[in-house]
């Protein structure tokens, strides 16, 4: 499908990747299919996703029984679980990496979401992450909490790539790129080559809107001509940031020795509210050197009826400006809202966390006796 619609958003210089990793997903061929077929060149996941591949069906079975012999803890059950997903998918996409000056081609593995708050054991765990699949194509993923901010600056600064995750507010993000320009010149001062590190910012957008639609209703006033409408003002205001920061002398010196840019990835992209447009987090947000990365309804909705238009990540900035006003004037509070979005981001992933080993402690107990 070489003339598909998400052919036709690659070609814009957006990068699609898919939201979801399962054993199922590779064995079956799918993955390299929707390679093929849907222009998809990365491939992320995290508690949530991985729960519900291994609850779901028999695929982990035969792992989960050898596994049965060495280890007790659950978590360290499913990190040998997930790590052969995570390797074969490395495996599968390295071509894409390597052929394409290494933008592409990645798999996120993500950081127990109960050290969100922790910096060092953040730290720790990535790198043992890191050390375990010991290859160029792997992205840990790390939350854009104030401690992970830390955390991410440290892991750059060590030479490793980092997907981070969970943002939500421009302050945050700038924060975000902060670390890991701060990363880049640590380790270039220790010796480091920059070309080899790689990172993308992963900011949340449908549940913004989630999240502020509920609150305006709440108001009970006229606001709504104010909904769904601040998921994709926040982003492009992102974009923004990034063209700023990654142009200015201090990341050109970086550049000049190899330093990449840490471009803005579109995460949590389907539409929650079946009012709004299936692909609108897709056609909004387009634009060179970034990436949207989506869940398997979304690919299928934006190929079957999805708008290509070049940079509408370009579109009515001042318009995006002033939403964050007018959202203001209406009586919602931003600072509240991005607090709540990112605490209750992270209990999400730690709520599918401890569903996901409770699955494991089942599982082991059905195929003990066996």
């Amino acid at each position: 499908m070489p003339d598909s619609n998400l052919h036709k958003l690659a070609a814009l210089g957006q990068s699609i990747w898919l939201d979801f990793l399962s054993r199922q997903l590779i064995q079956s061929g799918k993955l390299e299919q929707m390679m093929r077929d849907d222009a998809v060149v990365g491939v992320t996941s995290n508690p949530t996703i991985f729960q519900k591949a291994i609850s779901e069906g028999d695929a982990y079975d035969e792992q989960l029984k050898a596994c049965l012999d060495e280890l007790t803890d659950p978590k360290e059950i499913f990190l040998h679980l997930s790590a052969e997903d995570v390797l074969e998918a490395c495996d599968l996409l390295r071509k894409v990496r390597d052929e394409g000056q290494g933008m592409d081609g990645y798999v996120s593995w993500e950081v127990d979401p109960t050290l969100a708050y922790d910096r060092d054991g953040t730290t720790a765990e990535a790198t043992r992450l890191h050390e375990w699949i010991d290859k160029p194509n792997l992205y840990v993923k790390i939350p854009a909490t104030e401690p992970g901010i830390g955390s991410i600056e440290d892991m750059v600064a060590a030479g490793k790539n980092i997907n981070i995750t969970l943002i939500f507010s421009l302050e945050r993000y700038r924060q975000v790129v902060e670390a890991y320009i701060r990363g880049l010149e640590r380790f270039v001062e220790g010796g480091g080559d920059p070309s080899t590190v790689h990172s993308v910012a992963s900011f949340f957008v449908s549940r913004v809107d989630t999240e502020v639609d509920k609150r305006l209703d709440a108001t009970g006033g006229d606001s709504g001509a104010l909904k769904g409408k601040l998921a994709i003002a926040n982003a492009r205001l992102a974009y923004q940031h990034y063209k700023a920061e990654f142009s200015t002398p201090r990341w050109q010196a970086l550049e000049t020795k190899g330093a990449t840019k840490q471009r803005c990835l579109w995460a949590s992209t389907s539409v929650k509210n079946p009012d709004y447009r299936d692909t609108m987090y897709v056609e909004e947000l387009i634009g060179p050197d970034t990436v949207n990365t989506m869940p398997e309804e979304t690919i299928l909705a934006f190929q079957d009826h999805g708008k290509v238009e070049p940079d509408t990540i370009e579109h009515d900035i001042v318009g995006a400006r002033r939403l964050f006003d007018e959202l203001t004037d209406a009586g919602i509070d931003l600072d509240d809202v991005w607090e709540t979005l990112e605490r209750e981001g992270v209990q999400k992933f730690i709520d599918s966390f401890d569903e996901l080993l409770e699955g494991i402690r089942s599982k082991r107990a059905q195929l003990a006796p066996a």
